[in-house]
């Protein structure tokens, strides 16, 4: 089993290249833990103060001179990179000290700073009349050694994270161009100036060619352009391989290299858009990216990889890189245009009035409407957030039909953010999904919720990959809005449902009612007084006759009227119970109450709070005492005590049962279902009450 010197297995070190080696048991006791953050600490202190050594030579160095002619621009931002690479080994050191990438950081911090520290010390060193001591070696350090410093950058890139070069063809790649730019960086080093450096008069004891092998200025000639295409070469094969390496690994791996992927990016945007310019600010700064930016990549892909939503800012650059290719080519052919055009019948002043006008009337309007238009290609129409909204409300006022409301907040949502495909799914009350979708669909989709009053509702599924389905804050605000017309326009669907289906329950419930009615007065009640007529007839046919037999006939029929009457009552009591009307809501509950506690010992009782009793609408009077009664009766049934709450509210009549030791729950279950009929809502307080609010208004 091998281990990568990048990795972090405990109780394991390097032994050799690449060689793990189990730690002996009998090492010394280690230092303790704030000496070995000073020992970390060396190198990087070492980087910041070649930084700082740079920045006075820089300062102290005459504007003109042979030194400052041989060393073209400060080396600061040359020492700049290596104090960054001292940082980004601070951190790596700092968070575990057994990184061999974090020391390996380290020493080429101290590369890239002695470097910085060279070109400084030879623009300040080098005067017309003397040289300072060590100008040979600065010369040699700066002019020769410095060429290794490209090869620096490389490696990392080619064995990051592992400490290895990758496997197969891009591996063997990856040896030959460390091994092509290590030549090139030799034949740099033992190559003659021969006329390569600039023609200046040096003061004694300068010697340009310090180490140098004597070589004919033909061959010097042919092989030095030969090193710099080879040098050029090993960078594009490294970066080249972070996107191999990217597209091959998995889990951890891939989050590191999914940072140094994004560092590749911006190194190729800043090259290719440096190539543009000549000045030596711009070249400096391009410098500057491409050696320190792959080590802060590679810093925080070691220490937190989690440290932003990286996919987002790569696919950001991605992006960002296209647009700015775009404008600058554009820019360069309207530059070339007008200095075709102008360039030579006009004066300097009068150019720059032309250039200056049509900027402001012509170009400036025409180069935002271009970025306009290849944002709104490459990433939809989410930079125009109200465009988007304002256009949804609009079609889901056309819409008349669930399914077509759905689809079009589906387009909305594809249109705005330039997504090949968007479904939206919504539950139906019935229990069915409808589905709507807008493009084609595709393998790998995600999917988000869609919540309607902290209710999930539905789900909008989306594609979980491309650059445009990566969604930044202000891209999740407004599919946020577009959702939320989802669920409204599902809400509104699920309570027309809803609406209908009550409207057909209550259809079905009166029919019910009235086939019942019809069928106890012309089943039970109208052929029991079909019979009592007879009877009564009979009876007065007996009467002169048989007076007995007519008694005895008119004392089984007023038994029988009794019985009548009694059915009358049942199918009135059905309608509306009598008791309300004879004793008010309050004291038929109370009747009903002492009726249950009938041979109980666990007592019911019922408390009134405002005026419970008149001004009642009729259904939320009857619709209350049936609760209340299923209350009462189910505590009766479970032999618990309780005690009847009717507390009356302006807009609400509050049922509620209180001091049962019984679940609430079981009460709700009885009730629930004749609450909702008209509106009301049950629940359970925290203290174990059970509480029903059925809204109202009072008549007269």
């Amino acid at each position: 089993m091998t281990t990568s010197p990048f990795g972090d297995t405990p109780g394991r070190v390097l032994h050799g290249p690449g060689r793990p080696r189990r730690v002996p048991q009998n090492v010394p006791v280690p230092a303790p833990r704030t000496e070995r953050r000073w020992a970390v600490l060396v190198l990087p202190v070492v980087s910041v103060a070649l930084f700082a050594a740079t920045v006075w030579l820089d300062v102290h160095t005459p504007a003109e001179g042979p030194g400052v002619e041989l060393a073209e621009g400060s080396g600061w931002p040359y020492a700049a990179i290596g104090m960054v690479f001292g940082v980004c080994c601070a951190v790596v050191l700092l968070h575990d000290r057994r990184q061999a990438f974090g020391w390996g950081l380290g020493w080429i911090a101290l590369f890239w700073g002695t470097d910085g520290l060279a070109q400084s010390y030879v623009r300040f060193a080098v005067r017309a009349d003397e040289a300072l001591p060590g100008v040979n070696l600065a010369l040699w350090m700066l002019n020769r050694f410095g060429a290794f410093l490209p090869l620096t950058v490389a490696a990392l890139l080619l064995i990051f994270p592992t400490g290895r070069f990758l496997e197969g063809r891009w591996g063997a790649a990856g040896r030959v161009a460390v091994g092509g730019m290590s030549l090139s960086a030799l034949l740099v080093v033992v190559a003659p100036a021969n006329g390569r450096m600039p023609d200046v008069q040096l003061p004694p004891g300068v010697d340009l060619d310090v180490g140098a092998v004597p070589m004919p200025t033909p061959l010097t000639d042919i092989l030095m352009p030969v090193a710099v295409v080879a040098t050029i070469f090993g960078v594009l094969v490294a970066m080249a391989s972070v996107v191999v390496r990217y597209r091959r690994s998995t889990g951890l791996e891939r989050d590191r290299m999914r940072w140094l992927l994004w560092a590749v990016v911006v190194m190729a945007v800043v090259l290719g858009l440096s190539s543009f310019s000549e000045l030596t600010a711009v070249r400096d700064a391009a410098i500057f990216v491409v050696a320190a930016l792959p080590a802060v990549a590679m810093t925080i892909g070691i220490v937190r990889p989690t440290l932003v939503p990286v996919q987002q800012l790569l696919d950001g650059t991605y992006v960002f890189a296209l647009l700015s290719v775009v404008l600058v080519v554009v820019d360069l052919a309207v530059v070339a245009v007008l200095h075709e055009l102008v360039g030579d019948r006009l004066g300097q002043r009068q150019v720059v009035l032309v250039v200056l006008l049509l900027s402001a009337v012509l170009y400036n309007p025409l180069r935002a409407a271009l970025w306009s238009f290849v944002r709104r290609l490459f990433l939809g129409q989410r930079d125009d957030p109200y465009d988007v909204v304002a256009r949804l409300a609009s079609s889901l006022e056309a819409a008349d039909e669930e399914a077509e409301q759905l689809t079009a907040v589906a387009q909305a949502v594809a249109l705005a953010f330039g997504i090949g495909f968007v479904s939206v799914e919504v539950d139906r009350a019935d229990g069915d999904r409808i589905v709507a979708s807008y493009g084609t669909p595709v393998a790998e989709t995600r999917s988000l919720p869609i919540t309607y009053r902290g209710e999930q509702v539905g789900m909008l599924v989306l594609p979980a990959r491309g650059v445009r389905a990566r969604l930044s804050g202000r891209d999740e605000r407004l599919l946020s809005d577009l959702v939320r017309q989802a669920a409204t326009a599902s809400r509104t669907g699920r309570l027309a449902d809803e609406l209908q289906q009550h409207r057909q329950a209550l259809v079905v419930a009166r029919e019910e009612e009235r086939r019942r009615i019809h069928h106890d007065l012309t089943e039970d009640l109208g052929p029991t007084l079909g019979g009592l007529v007879h009877q009564v007839e009979s009876a007065r046919l007996l009467v002169k006759e048989r007076p007995e037999a007519a008694k005895e006939t008119i004392a089984r029929t007023s038994e029988r009227l009794r019985d009548v009457v009694a059915d009358v009552r049942r199918v009135v009591h059905d309608l509306r119970p009598p008791a309300l009307d004879d004793l008010g809501l309050v004291g038929a509950l109370r009747q009903q109450a002492a009726l249950l506690d009938a041979g109980r010992t666990a007592r019911l009782h019922v408390d009134v709070r405002g005026d419970a009793g008149a001004g009642l609408p009729a259904g939320v009077e009857v619709a209350a005492f049936r609760i209340a009664s299923e209350l009462l009766e189910r505590c009766a049934a479970l032999d618990s005590r309780g005690d009847l709450v009717l507390d009356v509210t302006e807009s609400a009549l509050v049922v509620g049962l209180v001091g049962t030791d019984a679940d609430p729950e079981v009460f709700l279950d009885e009730v629930r279902d004749r609450a909702t009929e008209i509106g009301g809502r049950c629940g359970v307080t925290e203290h174990g009450a059970v509480r029903i609010a059925l809204p109202m208004r009072r008549s007269g």
